[in-house]
C-alpha cells in the first residue's frame, strides 16, 4: 500500500543517464519503489506526457530574513526547487545581538537590495546565536527544505563589534572568537561557511562589507574549523578587484587558495565573465584546476544566462535615475511619475541635464552604477527590451539593442530609452546583461556550464528583489538550454545533464545523501513537469512583502506537481497548503 503513486511518466532519475518509463511508489515521505509499483495507493497522479525529476537543489539563495516570516518561499518553490541553501556571499542575520540588528539590516539592504523597512517589519528576531537561529527557522512551517551557511559578516560583527566595519584587521583573540562561533554553528547543523569579497557589495550607508576587510589569517583561521570537524562546504564570491584587476587578481586568488587549503572541504566560487576583466573567469578556472590536481575540491557556481538586471521606472535601477529632474520625483507613485514624464516640456528639460553621481559616502549605490550611467551611450548597445516577438528573450543580438532602435528612429539613445520606459504605463522592462555577455552571446556561458566542476548557482532567490528575478534559473536552464536554443540550431545541453546539475550534483556537493535522485530509500522530493509546454512569463512587480514592500515575480507555466517528502507543494503551478519543508542540518 503506497501513500502516493506517480504513474506513466518519463523518469530522469538525476544520475545523468537516459530517461526511462516507470511508476514511482511513495510511502511515509520516501520513495519505496521505482518500476511497476503494482500495489494500491491512497492517491495516484498521472504523469503521462510529462517528465519526472528529482526536486531541484538551489545552492545560492538569500532567504535568510524572509524565511522567518514567509511560509511559501516564492519564487523558488514555483521553479521546482525543493531544497534551498541560504547564507551565501557572507551575509545573513545570525549570530546577532539585539544591538546589532540594524547593522545587519543595513548590510543586507545594501548588498542584496532588500528594503530595510521590509526586514525590520518582517524578521522575527527570535534568536541570538546561530544554533538558536537554526532552531527558530526550523520551528516554522515552510513549503520546501532549506539549509544555511554560516555567513562571515555577522560572525565578524558578533566577534568584533563596531571594529568589524572600520578597516581594522582581526587580532588573534578576534579570530579565536570567530572560530568558536563557526564551530558552534557547524556542530548545530550549518551546511558550511560563506564569505564575500565583492567590489559591488556595500551597506546601505555606503560602507564596505565586514568580510571584505578580512585578512588571510582570519580566513585561514575560520576555514580550518571546517577542516578540523571534517564537515561542511566553503563558499566564496570574489571580484578579484574590479578597480584594478590586472594588479590584484594574483593577490586575491592567493587569498582564496589559502582559504580553501585551510578548510580542505568541498568548495565553490562564483564564476562569471565581467567586461572590465574579460579573461578573469578563464584564469579562475585554470588556477582552480591546478589546486584540484593538488587534492583540493573547488567547484564553480555558474548561471545559465547573463548576470543581468531589469531596468524599469519601478525598479531599483534604471538609466534615468541620476538625472536631477528625475531625482526630484523619484519618491512619488509610479502613476504620478509616468504622468509627469509624459509632459514634453519635462522630457526636454530632463534630457538637457547631465546625470549626477549617486555613489559615494553615505550611499548604498555602488560605483558601478555611476560608471554604467556615464557610459550609457556605449552600454546601450547591449540593453534590450525584454519582450521580443511576444516572449521573454534574454539572449538577443546587438541588432535588437536600444542603441540600434535609437539609430533606426533617428533619435539619441536617451530619447529612445525615455520613451521605452514609459510603455505599459511605466511598467516596461529593459534588460541589461551586466556580466556573462561581453561577446553578446552565450558561448562562454555554455563553456562554464559544461565544465566538469560547474554547479548551478547564483539564482539569488529572495534577494535583489527590485531588479532581478533569477530564482527562475532552473526553469530557464530547462527551457532555453535543453530545448529552445537547440531548436534554433544553436548548441545546448542535454536534458539528462541539466537535470543532473539541478539535482544530484548539488546534493553531492553539499554532502546530503538523502535527496537529489529518484531511487528507493531517498526522500520523495519530486517534480512532474509538462516539459513541452514549460515556459516563463513576463516578470511583474508585486507588493506582498512586509511594510508594503515590492518584489519582482516571474510567472511560470508547466509544473504539474512538486512534492517535498511526498507532500504536494505545487499543483498546476500554484502553491498548495502543504508545509513539509524542514531545515537540512549537515
Amino acid at each position: 500500500m503506497f501513500d502516493l503513486k506517480i504513474i506513466d511518466g518519463t523518469v530522469y532519475d538525476g544520475n545523468s543517464g537516459a530517461p526511462f518509463q516507470a511508476n514511482i511508489g511513495i510511502k511515509d515521505g520516501k520513495i519505496v519503489e521505482v518500476g511497476e509499483c503494482s500495489g494500491d495507493a491512497d492517491e495516484i497522479l498521472s504523469a503521462k506526457d510529462c517528465i519526472v525529476t528529482p526536486g531541484f537543489v538551489d545552492l545560492h539563495t538569500h532567504y535568510d530574513g524572509q524565511i522567518s516570516w514567509d511560509e511559501e518561499l516564492k519564487p523558488s518553490v514555483n521553479h521546482g526547487v525543493t531544497t534551498a541553501v541560504m547564507g551565501n556571499c557572507g551575509v545573513g542575520f545570525a549570530p546577532c545581538r539585539a544591538a546589532d540588528r540594524d547593522k545587519l539590516v543595513r548590510l543586507m539592504e545594501g548588498v542584496e537590495d532588500l528594503p530595510g523597512t521590509v526586514l525590520h517589519e518582517g524578521i522575527s528576531w527570535d534568536w541570538e546565536s546561530f544554533p538558536e537561529y537554526l532552531d527558530a527557522i526550523d520551528s516554522k512551517p515552510h513549503t520546501i527544505d532549506f539549509a544555511a551557511l554560516i555567513p562571515h559578516d555577522p560572525v565578524r560583527v558578533y566577534a568584533m563589534g563596531d571594529r568589524a566595519v572600520f578597516d581594522e584587521p582581526a587580532n588573534e583573540a578576534d579570530i579565536a572568537r570567530m572560530q568558536n562561533i563557526v564551530r558552534e554553528a557547524m556542530e548545530a547543523g550549518a551546511i558550511g561557511f560563506s564569505t564575500g569579497r565583492s567590489d559591488v557589495h556595500k551597506t546601505s550607508d555606503g560602507e564596505w562589507t565586514p568580510a571584505s576587510e578580512a585578512s588571510e589569517a582570519e580566513l585561514v583561521g575560520i576555514a580550518s574549523v571546517l577542516g578540523e570537524l571534517d564537515k561542511g562546504v566553503l563558499q566564496a564570491v570574489n571580484d578579484f578587484d574590479m578597480v584594478r584587476p590586472e594588479d590584484n587578481f594574483d593577490a586575491e586568488f592567493a587569498l582564496m587558495e589559502s582559504f580553501f587549503r585551510a578548510g580542505n572541504r568541498p568548495s565553490s566560487m562564483s564564476l562569471m565573465q565581467r567586461d572590465f576583466a574579460p579573461d578573469d573567469w578563464i584564469k579562475t578556472i585554470e588556477r582552480s584546476e591546478k589546486l584540484n590536481a593538488d587534492g583540493l575540491d573547488i567547484g564553480f557556481q555558474v548561471a545559465p544566462r547573463a548576470i543581468g538586471v531589469f531596468n524599469g521606472l519601478g525598479s531599483t535601477f534604471h538609466p534615468l535615475m541620476a538625472f536631477p529632474s528625475f531625482l526630484k520625483i523619484r519618491d512619488r507613485s509610479l502613476d504620478e511619475i509616468v504622468r509627469i514624464m509624459r509632459d514634453p516640456d519635462y522630457k526636454r528639460q530632463m534630457l538637457s541635464e547631465t546625470p549626477v553621481q549617486l555613489s559615494g559616502p553615505g550611499s548604498s549605490i555602488p560605483p558601478l552604477t555611476d560608471m554604467l550611467i556615464a557610459q550609457y551611450e556605449t552600454i546601450s548597445e547591449k540593453i534590450f527590451v525584454l519582450i521580443k516577438d511576444g516572449k521573454v528573450d534574454y539572449e538577443q543580438s546587438q541588432q535588437d539593442s536600444v542603441a540600434q532602435m535609437a539609430r533606426d528612429r533617428g533619435e539619441t539613445v536617451w530619447e529612445t530609452t525615455y520613451d521605452l520606459l514609459l510603455e505599459d504605463e511605466g511598467r516596461a522592462l529593459l534588460y541589461f546583461p551586466v556580466y556573462n555577455y561581453t561577446e553578446m552571446n552565450y558561448d562562454n556561458v555554455l563553456k562554464m556550464m559544461q565544465h566538469p566542476k560547474a554547479l548551478p548557482g547564483l539564482s539569488d532567490g529572495g534577494a535583489h528583489v527590485g531588479f532581478i528575478c533569477d530564482a527562475s534559473f532552473p526553469t530557464y536552464l530547462l527551457t532555453h538550454w535543453t530545448r529552445d536554443r537547440m531548436r534554433a540550431g544553436k548548441p545546448g545541453i542535454s536534458l539528462e545533464q541539466a537535470i543532473y546539475m539541478l539535482t544530484a550534483k548539488g546534493a553531492d556537493y553539499l554532502g546530503v545523501k538523502d535527496r537529489g535522485r529518484i531511487a528507493p530509500g531517498l526522500k520523495a522530493d519530486i517534480n512532474v513537469i509538462d516539459y513541452d509546454n514549460l515556459s516563463l512569463g513576463v516578470p511583474e512587480m508585486i507588493r506582498d512583502l512586509p511594510a508594503g514592500g515590492q518584489r519582482l515575480i516571474q510567472p511560470v507555466y508547466g509544473y504539474k506537481a512538486t512534492f517535498v517528502s511526498g507532500e504536494q507543494v505545487i499543483a498546476n503551478d500554484q502553491v498548495t497548503d502543504a508545509r513539509p519543508g524542514r531545515l537540512v542540518r549537515s
